[in-house]
């Protein structure tokens, strides 16, 4: 995919450092994304990405450098992280769906509450996400009469709700059966192919290959590479990368 770089970027990470305790887990990580782009982070466990994500939104705090989100500078205030969080959906590798509200209220939940919405107007938008995804006769059911699958899927209808700009993925196919892996690829790609900016902590190197504009390979807390698809698959540069890739391109 050719993205039209505009001139800003959406999320700009500046030698980002993070610890926890003694363990120093992100070392100096930089980063710009452009809108529209979709961005693959990959990488052994352990190697900060879900760490780095979630300090795009402040589900985690970086105590040094600096992280930029649609022209707003993460910090200690309040106004602020709200104002991200407003514009930046996220999906994790847990659900996180609420299990005593149905499907319906789970998504209609923080359009009303947030975003001010009337019920009809969270409801009809709700409906047609659960339609995007694939889903829509699910709306009165809830989370626990779902598969993984389709419990994803409506975790990403809620994250959609709020009208992001910007879709975090936090390996949000690890938790699913083989089976049920690619019904969520399938609305991750159509999301990535009707303009979604996603950055996207992943081990699925097909999603990856087929939707990603460019792939950083973390490791120990840094980025130990990055490049198109094509140069992370038929070109790697570093060591770390090539044996990595060679780990899971061979199961």
């Amino acid at each position: 995919m050719t993205t039209q770089k505009k001139k800003e970027p959406i999320i700009i990470a500046r030698d980002v450092h993070k610890w926890f305790g003694h363990f120093h887990a992100l070392r100096g990580i930089s980063m710009e994304v452009y809108p529209q782009e979709v961005i693959v982070i990959f990488g052994p466990s352990g190697s900060g990405k879900s760490t780095f994500i979630r300090t795009i939104n402040r589900l985690e705090e970086h105590q040094k450098g600096q992280i930029i989100v649609d022209g707003i500078e993460l910090t200690h205030d309040i106004r602020n992280i709200e104002a991200i969080r407003k514009e930046t959906g996220m999906v994790f590798q847990q659900f996180n769906l609420f299990p005593h509200l149905t499907v319906m209220q789970n998504i209609t939940l923080a359009p009303i509450n947030v975003r001010k919405w009337d019920k009809a107007k969270a409801e009809a938008k709700a409906m047609e996400l659960l339609k995007r995804v694939g889903i829509p006769e699910q709306a009165n059911k809830y989370p626990g009469q779902l598969s993984g699958g389709q419990q994803q899927r409506v975790a990403i209808a809620r994250a959609l709700a709020m009208e992001p700009k910007i879709m975090l993925f936090d390996e949000p196919t690890s938790a699913l059966d083989p089976e049920m892996i690619k019904e969520v690829l399938d609305v991750m790609v159509e999301l990535a192919e009707s303009g979604m900016t996603m950055l996207v902590v992943t081990h699925e190197m097909g999603f990856a290959r087929a939707v990603a504009d460019r792939m950083y390979f973390f490791d120990e807390g840094q980025i130990v590479e990055s490049g198109t698809p094509e140069d992370i698959y038929n070109n790697p540069q570093e060591d770390r990368t090539k044996l990595f890739l060679s780990q899971i391109l061979s199961h």
